[in-house]
């Protein structure tokens, strides 16, 4: 899909096949949009939708030249189209595979970042300790663990950024041998092995159902000096395990403080993508100008990751066009009918989302907003498929399946390797994800305003005409290189981050 925003002074057209428009600010009832020679009928909020054309009731409405839903009534031009007038309805995609598969233009000039060098040479963005639990029994034991190392007791090793506590709601309550069980251990272990672990600390409990030699076990896991499993009962109770965490961190600090930072390629990023509070300029200002950034980390030799399933929905036929195999479609065919299922086995529909605050900011259906968030992973060809948390091993844009939940979502691409989160959003997020920084990039001016503190950057000039989605995106790749060289977040500056691992749960709770 190739979005073109042609900026008008109240109003942006994205494609000249599209049944609306999008209002750039809000626009009065009797408002004439001179550019579409027509009156707003009804008063149009910003980021809304206002239709340029008339559309009967059951007939496909479009935007981006692409279905987003059918008009539950007749609609007339000037009206505002949203959900009183516009439904969600299934439709047969063309999953017309491979056809847009182009070549990627290796970058000219090499780009690099300051990350560490870990001895088996993976490359960190971070240099943390973690202290992970194993169930949400050990949790507590873990916080008290992390929360040892102040800022004065960490004084003494400048090249560590901290011990952070990774802790979960499961663990137990679950089948000891079923999917879940299994999702919950590979993604554990993919924080485990994640390179900005320096080391690690795993706490259980004892007696739960996610025991700690099953664990190891299942996943390949040897305790070594930078991994130090610890069982609260077989420690002696909680005092007891809490001083033998510390006494292990402390082992460890010594060790992960000897590592300095040095420049390296940026083939070494490894990019979550995730929009949240996504509103009515999303897919035309921050989720673009982060998938032109996109492309530049994958010209690099770099990854990016896309994810959340339910938010593709509607727009997976542009992905399989631009899939590198018949078997990567296929892959990627398979989640979204694995979805469709678990929806209806559970009652529920894909479009359960958008959420009450997508639609507030313009959203309609599920398929409108899916069209603007696959805009985030940019041109490139999709490369590869992976589950939940599966290490992600292949270099270009990728795509993971994820539920649409965001801490769920960036939990599982992190499990896999992400080492840097992008993060766009309309309404406004505060999310933080140690141990991989997040970037959070507002789609409007407005929301970068009013929450500047917690905003990584604007891609609001866009809407506004003062900046186009290749400089946008050029910024923003230069903003993920420092990022990855160390410059803080804005949600790590707030020492956000500890409490957004929040592992995919499948299955019953016992």
């Amino acid at each position: 899909m190739t979005v073109v925003s042609l900026i008008r002074k109240s109003i942006l057209r994205l494609n000249a096949a599209d049944d609306v428009v999008i209002a750039a600010r809000p626009l009065a009832a009797g408002t004439r949009l001179e550019e579409e020679g027509i009156v707003c009928a009804d008063a149009i909020p910003a980021g809304h939708k206002v239709a340029t054309r008339a559309v009967s009731r059951g007939q496909p409405v479009r935007r981006y030249n692409q279905i987003i839903g059918f008009a539950s009534r007749d609609i007339a031009p000037g009206q505002h189209v949203h959900t009183h007038n516009l439904a969600f309805e299934g439709f047969e995609r063309d999953y017309a595979v491979g056809v847009d598969v182009k070549p990627t233009p290796a970058a000219t000039k090499p780009a690099t970042f300051d990350g560490y060098v870990r001895a088996d040479g993976r490359i960190a963005t971070r240099n943390y300790i973690g202290v992970i639990s194993t169930v949400n029994c050990s949790a507590s034991v873990s916080k008290y663990v992390a929360a040892h190392f102040t800022d004065e007791r960490l004084a003494a090793f400048p090249n560590v950024d901290g011990v952070v506590a990774i802790t979960h709601s499961v663990g137990c309550g679950m089948d000891s041998n079923g999917k879940g069980m299994d999702v919950l251990r590979r993604t554990i272990a993919g924080y485990v092995r994640h390179p900005n672990f320096a080391g690690v600390v795993i706490i259980g409990l004892g007696c739960e159902a996610n025991q700690m030699d099953a664990l190891f076990q299942a996943q390949g896991l040897e305790e070594d000096k930078l991994l130090k499993p610890l069982i609260i009962q077989a420690s002696g109770g909680s005092r007891k395990t809490v001083q033998a965490g510390i006494e292990a961190v402390q082992s460890m600090l010594p060790i992960a403080n000897r590592l300095e930072r040095e420049a390296v390629p940026a083939a070494w990023l490894k990019v979550g993508l995730q929009c949240g509070g996504s509103d009515g300029y999303s897919g035309i200002s921050a989720n673009p100008a982060l998938g032109a950034a996109c492309d530049l980390v994958v010209s690099h030799g770099g990854t990016v990751i896309l994810s959340e399933t339910p938010e593709i929905y509607g727009a997976e036929h542009l992905l399989t066009r631009r899939a590198v195999s018949l078997e990567v479609a296929q892959k990627l065919i398979d989640r979204i009918r694995w979805w469709e299922g678990y929806t209806a086995r559970n009652e529920g529909s894909m479009d359960n989302n958008p959420s009450p605050g997508n639609k507030a900011g313009g959203l309609t259906t599920i398929l409108e907003k899916s069209l603007g968030a696959v805009a985030k992973a940019g041109t490139t060809n999709l490369v590869d498929v992976f589950n939940y948390a599966e290490t992600v091993t292949s270099k270009g844009m990728v795509f993971m399946d994820t539920p649409g939940y965001d801490p769920v979502s960036a939990t599982g691409q992190v499990a896999g390797g992400a080492n840097l989160i992008c993060f766009t959003t309309g309404r406004g997020s505060v999310y933080g994800c140690k141990p991989s920084p997040s970037l959070k990039l507002a789609t409007n001016t407005t929301l970068y305003e009013r929450m500047t503190e917690d905003m990584d950057i604007n891609c609001g000039d866009i809407v506004e005409g003062n900046c186009t989605v290749a400089e946008k995106g050029r910024q923003i790749f230069e903003l993920m290189l420092r990022t990855a060289s160390g410059a803080k977040s804005k949600s790590e500056a707030y020492g956000m981050g500890s409490e957004e691992f929040v592992p995919w749960y499948l299955g019953a709770v016992m």
